[in-house]
C-alpha cells in the first residue's frame, strides 16, 4: 500500500464525512457522537465524526484501494463499505461504547434506518472521490525543474 493511496482515502473520507455530518447534523446526531469523547456539543461531535470518517476512508483504501479504480467500481464498493460500517460502527461498537445495547433487533435496525442512509451516502462520496483521486498520476518533475532543483535548490 502507497502511502499516498492512504492519503487520497483520508482525504475521500474526510469529504464523504463532511456530507454525512451535514446530515447528522440536521438530525440531531452529533451530540451523541461527542459522548463518544465525554463531551456533548454538536462542534465536538463532528469532529469526532470528521476524525473517524477520515481514518475510515484510508481503511477503505487498503481493503478496496486496488479495485475501486473506476467511478462505477467505486461507488458500488463505496456503497458496501458504507452499510458494513452502519452495522460495525453504528449498531454494534456505538451503541456498546456509549452503554446500551447492540442494536441488531428489528426494531434496532428499523429505528437506524436514517443513520444507514448516511452510513451509504458516506461511503458513496467515499468511493466516488477516492476512485477519481486513484487515477491521477503523481506530479513529474520536468527537465528544466531538475536543472533548477541541481542548481538552485528548493527556495
Amino acid at each position: 500500500m502507497k502511502p499516498r493511496n492512504l492519503i487520497r482515502g483520508g482525504l475521500a473520507g474526510l469529504v464523504g464525512g463532511m456530507v454525512f455530518g451535514m446530515l447528522m447534523g440536521m438530525m440531531g446526531m452529533l451530540p451523541m457522537v461527542a459522548k463518544l469523547v465525554g463531551a456533548s456539543s454538536a462542534a465536538a461531535g463532528m469532529i469526532v465524526h470528521l476524525i473517524n470518517s477520515s481514518l475510515i476512508g484510508a481503511a477503505f483504501a487498503v481493503v478496496f484501494g486496488s479495485k475501486a479504480r473506476t467511478l462505477s467500481s467505486g461507488a458500488i464498493l463505496g456503497l458496501i463499505y458504507g452499510v458494513f460500517w452502519w452495522i460495525l460502527g453504528g449498531l454494534i461498537v456505538m451503541p456498546l461504547w456509549l452503554g446500551m445495547p447492540v442494536q441488531l433487533s428489528v426494531a434496532g435496525m428499523k429505528n437506524a434506518m436514517p443513520s444507514l442512509m448516511g452510513h451509504m451516502i458516506y461511503g458513496i462520496v467515499t468511493g466516488l472521490l477516492y476512485s477519481k483521486l486513484a487515477k491521477r498520476k503523481p506530479a513529474t518533475v520536468t527537465a528544466p525543474d531538475k536543472f533548477l532543483l541541481k542548481n538552485f535548490g528548493s527556495c
